[in-house]
């Protein structure tokens, strides 16, 4: 027996699929030394271009001092290259030209390459040796403004790599060498696809960006990519490191584990770690996803005509629905009094406190719709940002992320397990509510909740958050994507546990304008809200600056939240009079006297029109300093003046 077993991760006897080529064996010893059933299935080949011109060229040119600098991104590429030129130019010539020059490796694999030719390159690429990494080793040590830089590439182009060369003023000279293709023999791989569509593997560990997409290439050659993809969701799937897993999410592929070295030893060591835990967790959320308290398409569940979700689907109503954003919060007493006695995050995480604050509010205010009672934050607690709610202070992240390569150790939410609590709470709160009450979940939008994690808490001219966003706008789309992915999964599941509405919080989308939103946050809005599931209506609120009402629209959602900073008639003429508008009185009336408290909600109202679509709310959430008998006095007028 091996010594050192009894400390090692274990699989326990999961199966896991590979699909190493060069280093099969190497591959399947790993998964059996650590407890695991080997399915290791080549799944590509390394063709050389037949004759190579452009490297051919690119030799010609580096030997009369075109080229000012070269990157090598891979050690078989680098064979490769000298084997496609060899022929065509003096071998040894070639070699001292490179030696003149500066020279780039991404990783140790071409610098090992490179030192059996007898080179050694200029600067060596850190890990995880991406492209981040890689443009962050030429910020710090060359100027690349006018030079001509070639790129030994392999298999396609890394465009985000091209862009930032070009960014920085370089002349960029793709150099391909080899394509990936299918191994001769399909017959291991295609078994292991037929294995994974049929729920037979329990991990899959992907050490190259090209075998996924040669995994799918034979999936969709057997027709089963819809099983596939299907079955990824409930598998463990690891990565080598974030190249491959920015493919495997390119291509809506999960990502469980990536080892903190992009290497094949610490892949297989993480995932025999993880992997047991993470199978139990995947297949819960399955078994949620699958399961769900509520059918939001069941047109007889008590809750179906409610005024609230009539008002969603633009259908009259016999009275203008009204719920208040905060509803539960620190005016009332009885909230006060829970919160005495536990901190604000350890509140969000108890699910029946979180329902008996939320329907205590609900039965003295007499509103029309429940939102869950939570925070927009806590889902950055598991994506790796060390949330906390200091006193007096607010929300404060103690590791903000301030710079590009800060990103990469913004966790991927691969699944909601870990904010288990809220999809309780919404269970909670939905068992304990009446049953013809509609209940609203929620999550931040993309924008702010990159503003939370960039800032380290609330800012009033977001200095951090605007320059990483104009600066580095490939940083800036990587964690925006992050976050897309998160919020979808996370008001999924909220769905599945029993909401029948979701709400999209952009609390500081106010500090851009029109074109830096549509350019900066419109995208990642839209994709989360064509990610929910069909039928839920989406509510869309984006707070301080009215000029940003058409592009919410944009977003696609069924109804417009809007802020109180513009009239409610002239804010649904903006955004259209096909999806509903939410709105849109200033929390501030309600510290006026009762008299004026109903000619203020008259007034919105009146604006209204009686057009089927309006929910009444506030502008924001109700204000600290609100009296309770004032949030009942609205509630009343609402529900009389639209009934007269």
């Amino acid at each position: 027996m091996d010594p050192m077993s009894e400390d090692q991760p274990d699989f326990n006897g999961l199966h896991v699929a590979a699909f190493e080529s060069r280093n099969a064996g190497e591959m399947a010893r790993l998964i059996e030394r650590h407890g695991g059933v080997a399915h290791v299935s080549p799944s590509m080949r390394e063709a050389p271009l037949a004759e190579n011109r452009l490297a051919i060229d690119f030799a010609h040119q580096l030997i009369t001092g075109q080229i000012s600098i070269v990157i090598f991104l891979t050690g078989v590429g680098f064979r490769h290259l000298v084997s496609a030129v060899e022929r065509h130019v003096d071998r040894q010539r070639f070699l001292d030209a490179l030696a003149d020059i500066t020279t780039i490796c991404r990783g140790p694999k071409p610098t090992v390459v490179m030192k059996e030719f007898g080179l050694t390159p200029t600067h060596r690429v850190p890990e995880p040796n991406t492209w981040r990494e890689l443009l962050t080793t030429i910020d710090q040590n060359i100027p690349v403004g006018s030079q001509t830089v070639a790129v030994q590439e392999y298999g396609k182009t890394n465009p985000s790599l091209i862009a930032g060369l070009e960014a920085r003023g370089a002349n960029v000279l793709c150099i391909p060498v080899y394509t990936w293709e299918l191994p001769e023999d399909c017959g291991p791989l295609e078994a292991n696809v037929r294995a994974l569509a049929a729920g037979e593997l329990d991990v899959i560990l992907f050490t190259s960006a090209n075998q996924a997409t040669n995994l799918l290439r034979v999936a969709e050659r057997l027709d089963l990519v819809a099983e596939v993809r299907r079955r990824m969701r409930e598998t463990v799937v690891a990565s080598v490191g974030p190249t491959t897993s920015e493919t495997l999410r390119d291509f809506e592929l999960p990502v469980d584990i990536e080892p903190e070295h992009p290497k094949m030893g610490p892949l297989v060591a993480t995932a025999a770690r993880r992997s047991a835990e993470l199978r139990q967790r995947k297949q819960r959320i399955s078994t949620l996803f699958s399961d769900p308290s509520s059918d939001v398409l069941d047109k007889q569940a008590p809750w179906y005509n409610s005024p609230f979700m009539k008002a969603c689907r633009l259908e009259p109503t016999d009275v203008t629905p009204i719920w208040m954003m905060r509803q539960a919060g620190r005016y009332m007493a009885e909230y006060r009094e829970v919160r005495a006695k536990t901190t604000f995050l350890e509140l969000c995480k108890n699910p029946q406190l979180c329902s008996e604050v939320m329907c205590t509010a609900v039965n003295r205010l007499g509103v029309d719709a429940a939102i869950i009672f939570s925070d927009l934050l806590p889902i950055l607690e598991p994506m790796g940002l060390d949330l906390e709610f200091a006193q007096g202070e607010g929300p404060v992240i103690h590791n903000p992320v301030r710079e590009g390569a800060d990103v990469d150790r913004v966790l991927e939410l691969e699944s909601v397990d870990s904010l288990h609590f809220v999809t309780e709470t919404v269970r909670q709160t939905r068992a304990d509510l009446p049953e013809d009450m509609p209940l609203i979940g929620f999550a931040g939008a993309p924008f702010t909740l990159a503003s939370y994690a960039i800032e380290g808490g609330s800012s009033r001219n977001y200095l951090h958050t605007k320059t990483l966003m104009y600066r580095d706008e490939g940083a800036w789309r990587s964690l925006m994507e992050r976050f897309v992915r998160a919020v979808t999964l996370y008001l999924n599941a909220q769905i599945a546990a029993g909401a029948q509405c979701v709400q999209l919080f952009d609390s500081w989308a106010g500090c851009l304008g029109p074109d830096d939103y549509r350019r900066y946050a419109l995208p990642y809005v839209r994709e989360i809200i064509a990610g929910i599931v069909p039928g839920v209506p989406v509510i869309n609120f984006g707070a301080g600056n009215p000029a940003l009402l058409p592009l919410l629209a944009e977003g696609g959602s069924a109804v417009v939240g809007v802020d109180w900073r513009v009239r409610l008639d002239e804010a649904w003429k903006t955004v259209g009079y096909d999806r509903a508008v939410q709105g849109n009185l200033d929390p501030t009336s309600l510290l006026a006297d009762r008299d004026e408290i109903r000619r203020r909600a008259k007034d919105v109202l009146d604006q209204a029109a009686g057009r089927p679509g309006h929910i009444f709310n506030l502008g924001h959430g109700i204000l600290q300093q609100t009296p309770v008998d004032n949030a009942i006095a609205l509630v009343d007028a609402v529900h009389e003046l639209s009934t007269s």
